[in-house]
């Protein structure tokens, strides 16, 4: 009986590395990188909801998992932006090796729907934006806007010099992630040790998450604030998926977008949030409308990464920022020294926040709300999400 299990075991081992190299793309800037600090994950764990999550991430030793059959190859997150990180996957592939970003739920809920071997190639870079860093090839030159051109004007500068550095820029991350994926999969065999040349590999799909620098960027989107005003935004999107497609001969390569989502649903904005709301809602808007085009339908989603933005962490730092505030008035009001200020404030905090509230808070955050609080439990969930996204579309391929 032994011999005979032995065998079985043998074979399905054998039939799940006798099967193509699934590899998936993921690219973006600073939160695909990630700043969730593994030392949050325990606050995943407090929410019934995503306590399953949890458990995927978590070994029994108490340690994060790591992925026997997934394997990750990193560009950006390092001190320059092209020194490689590889290996199995696990935490530690975040912006810095004490944090992750989206590739380790993506990795562990990808591996979920397949039992072939697993590849992420992983490119991001902080702080870059669609409209240049990323800006590629079939989107032609970047141009500026008169608005732009009035504002060099006003300032005395030399538009031609500003042309000329503007060219410069434009698309170097866009080659850098190229250029990478090729490098990768020349000789895949480096990256993963098991690699079957025989059965060779499958450019399984590709997943987008970047926003940030484009929505912040006045001078590209001048009307941001009204409706339509991010359509280059979308226009160059879809450039982007056309082009990635074609450099990676992938034509019909699934293609998912995660769309900015800091601050969670707009429609739960407080009144000091209204002020950017427009902003918001237009950008997510413009971020989503490829998935719509015809020509890209069934084979691009978007998904909201609004959904996951965690409301308990949200009003309890809200709950804070209202009590330091009345605390830091109140001290200047009664002219207290330093040491009296962080006494009172101290007391505020003890007395107006409940226990669980300083748990979360605690727990959760570790970096700032444009990098989704550094919450595994928000990345986490938005890796999770772009899995999932990616999953059914390969199931309608």
């Amino acid at each position: 009986m032994n011999k005979i299990l032995t065998l079985l075991i043998a074979s399905s081992v054998a039939a799940s590395a006798a099967k193509p190299l699934q590899v998936y793309i993921l690219a973006g800037q600073s939160n695909m990188q990630g700043h969730a600090k593994i030392t949050t994950f325990e606050h995943i764990g407090m929410d019934p909801a995503t306590k399953p999550m949890l458990e995927e991430m978590m070994g029994a030793d108490g340690k994060p998992k790591v992925c026997e059959r997934v394997w990750i190859s990193s560009i950006g997150c390092s001190k320059d932006d092209t020194t490689e990180q590889t290996g199995k996957l696990t935490a530690g592939f975040g912006a810095t090796t004490e944090k992750i970003g989206p590739e380790f739920t993506f990795g562990l809920y990808t591996q979920k729907t397949t039992d072939a071997p697993i590849l992420l190639i992983k490119t991001s870079w902080g702080g870059k934006s669609l409209n240049t860093d990323f800006r590629s090839p079939s989107a032609g030159p970047y141009v500026f806007n008169e608005t732009q051109l009035a504002g060099f004007a006003k300032q005395g500068k030399d538009v031609a010099a500003m042309n000329a550095e503007k060219a410069k820029a434009t698309g170097v991350y866009y080659r850098h992630m190229i250029e990478h994926v090729k490098k990768v999969l020349a000789d895949p065999k480096r990256v993963v040790p098991g690699y079957d040349a025989a059965q060779g590999y499958e450019i399984a799909g590709f997943a987008w998450f970047q926003g940030w620098n484009d929505m912040v960027d006045g001078g590209t989107y001048p009307n941001r604030d009204k409706a339509g005003g991010y359509d280059a935004y979308s226009t160059a999107m879809a450039h982007f998926i056309r082009d990635v497609r074609k450099d990676l001969n992938a034509p019909k390569m699934p293609f998912v977008i995660g769309v900015i989502g800091v601050g969670g649903p707009t429609s739960e904005y407080g009144p000091d949030q209204q002020r950017y709301k427009s902003t918001h809602e237009n950008i997510r808007t413009a971020m989503g409308a490829p998935a719509e085009m015809p020509e890209f339908k069934g084979n691009v989603a978007a998904i909201r990464t609004e959904k996951y933005w965690d409301r308990e962490l949200k009003l309890a730092r809200a709950k804070e920022g209202d009590i330091k505030q009345q605390a830091k008035k109140q001290a200047k009001d009664g002219n207290l020294k330093p040491a009296e200020e962080k006494a009172a404030m101290e007391k505020a905090l003890a007395e107006g926040m409940t226990e669980r509230e300083r748990q979360v808070l605690e727990k959760g955050v570790s970096n700032l709300e444009f990098h989704y609080l550094g919450s595994a439990k928000i990345l986490g969930g938005i890796g999770k999400g772009l899995a999932e996204a990616m999953a059914d579309l390969r199931k309608a391929k």
